[in-house]
């Protein structure tokens, strides 16, 4: 009787041994299916892209464009990114957001961890995407000047392994960096964005109303808004007609989403907010700084768009009207279209000819 027992535990032991093994072998195989290895090329260039009529910026781009082009991986991808350096001056990429566990040298801060990556030189950043969520990439060098009044920025978009039950539920996502731009260095570049320098030109997506482009949707989406603070200027964003649910904070998820009609958008920042769409009209969107409103002082410009839903009438007075619509203005068209880095035509600028810098 007792060898029988014995056997029987021995057994279940065995037995309990075997399925730990098995679910750890399966997890393995889960998690190895899920995460990729990817590789994108990064360049970065000087030309000059029009923030709002009668005003042209000298930036950093980069792959030519600003904001930069959409990097969408998952969580746990490896990720390999070659930067080339086209410009005139010294540029490093910091990736905002991934925590860079066990490759600290590819964090991207001159002096630091690297060197700076010189004009015509090249530099390749490996890390491991070890957290979900909104995150987004800038340059270092010189922060005030490159990242504030440049342009050097672009979204990375990690979708988690374990999505939340409401972020299921989203039908339509839009991506919105605020930013500010200093019109007396604009044709400059090595100069503005110091202290003194006062911001006087407010932009969604490097573009200032009435260049800025609506959202489009039908009564029952659920929208998600991701707000990057991209430049060095807080911006407080105000939807009209609907409340927004604040869901998640620097790519973290809230334990208690909270609602807001305001949200505040400091440099740095980014806040991913949930609303859903069932209150058919046209409604604007607008930074409620004052001073934001304006193209240098000219009313009406700075970060506003126009939730436009299906179906509504447009009167022959409405502004937009006849607007041209650029559907990926917000990167919701990329954001459908799976992983990878993805460039936008709209967003890029014309390039600078060397015989025409001025430094």
């Amino acid at each position: 009787m007792t060898i029988t027992l014995n056997r029987l535990c021995v057994s279940t032991v065995m037995c309990y041994l075997r399925n730990i093994l098995t679910f750890l072998f399966l997890a393995g195989i889960a998690t190895a299916s899920w995460a990729e290895q990817r590789e994108f090329n990064l360049t970065i260039d000087e030309v000059a892209i029009e923030v709002a009529p009668g005003f042209t910026n000298k930036v950093f781009a980069f792959n030519g464009q600003v904001p930069g082009p959409l990097i969408h991986v998952k969580e746990g991808d490896d990720v390999m990114v070659h930067v080339s350096n086209n410009t005139t001056l010294p540029h490093t990429i910091h990736w905002h957001g991934i925590n860079q566990t066990g490759s600290w040298q590819h964090d991207g801060v001159p002096g630091f961890t690297q060197e700076a990556i010189q004009p015509g030189e090249s530099y390749t950043y490996k890390f491991n995407v070890d957290r979900p969520g909104s995150l987004w990439y800038h340059c270092h060098v010189d922060v005030w000047e490159h990242v504030a009044i440049r342009g050097m920025w672009g979204p990375i978009i990690v979708d988690p392994k374990n999505p939340s039950a409401l972020e299921k539920e989203v039908t339509l996502d839009a991506i919105l960096m605020l930013s500010t731009w200093q019109s007396p260095y604009a044709s400059v570049y090595g100069k503005g964005g110091s202290p003194q320098d006062v911001s006087d030109y407010f932009s969604v997506n490097a573009k200032s109303f009435p260049f800025t482009q609506p959202i489009r949707v039908k009564k029952g989406d659920v929208l998600r808004m991701r707000f990057y603070g991209a430049g060095d200027e807080t911006h407080q964003m105000h939807m009209h007609g609907h409340d927004m649910l604040i869901t998640h904070k620097d790519g973290y998820p809230l334990a208690s989403p909270y609602y807001v009609d305001t949200v505040p958008v400091g440099p740095g920042e980014r806040y991913d907010v949930i609303v859903k769409m069932d209150n058919p009209g046209l409604f604007i969107m607008h930074d409620h700084v004052d001073k934001h409103m304006t193209n240098n002082g000219a009313s009406m410009g700075g970060p506003m768009t126009v939730f436009e839903y299906e179906g509504v009438k447009m009167n022959d007075w409405y502004t937009w009207k006849n607007k041209v619509y650029d559907p990926n203005f917000f990167y919701s068209v990329s954001l459908t279209q799976g992983y990878g880095l993805f460039n936008s035509a709209p967003f890029m600028g014309k390039i600078v000819e060397q015989g025409k810098r001025r430094r």
